[in-house]
């Protein structure tokens, strides 16, 4: 257990995507005005979680194994990955659920008219896919951003 709680990379990766959920909350905030503390838990949103982490987790790599090391290549790689998935499918996918959205949306008010369709909204009618699946490159970018920076922060104490 001990090696557990030693192990920079480890913990540097695990700080990255904790505080990339948690101050997701306060930038939407100041954003938009809205309090939506479910973000925490959520995919999707400024800064994204994922890039946070796997930058985090390659930067602590790059510090204690060195940037030559097979380790840290394998790191890297991985990184790209996972932030070409957060951008590309699904962010796809959260596209595709909003078009979904309006298409159940659009039918059930087809279905509806026929009955007592004035006295109801129509978001009362449908449940709703997800749609904030994926990220837009810029919350990719300020994610990797916060993963680098937390692990060179947190490297004077490893």
């Amino acid at each position: 257990m001990t090696n557990l709680l030693t192990n920079f990379p480890l913990i540097a990766a695990l700080i990255g995507i904790g505080f990339a959920q948690f101050i997701k909350v306060p930038i939407h905030f100041l954003v938009t005005r809205e309090f939506a503390p479910g973000l925490i838990f959520g995919t999707g949103s400024m800064p994204s979680s994922h890039s946070a982490s796997v930058c985090a987790l390659t930067t602590a790599v790059g510090l204690t194994e060195g940037v030559g090391s097979v380790y840290f290549a394998i790191s890297f790689i991985f990184s790209i990955i996972i932030m070409f998935d957060a951008t590309g499918i699904r962010r796809e996918a959260g596209e595709h659920a909003i078009i979904l959205n309006y298409l159940v949306k659009d039918f059930q008010a087809f279905i509806d008219e026929a009955q007592d369709w004035a006295t109801k909204e129509r978001y009362e009618k449908t449940a709703e896919l997800k749609t904030l699946l994926g990220h837009k490159p810029i919350e990719v970018f300020v994610g990797a951003l916060t993963g680098v920076a937390i692990a060179f922060l947190l490297y004077p104490f490893y």
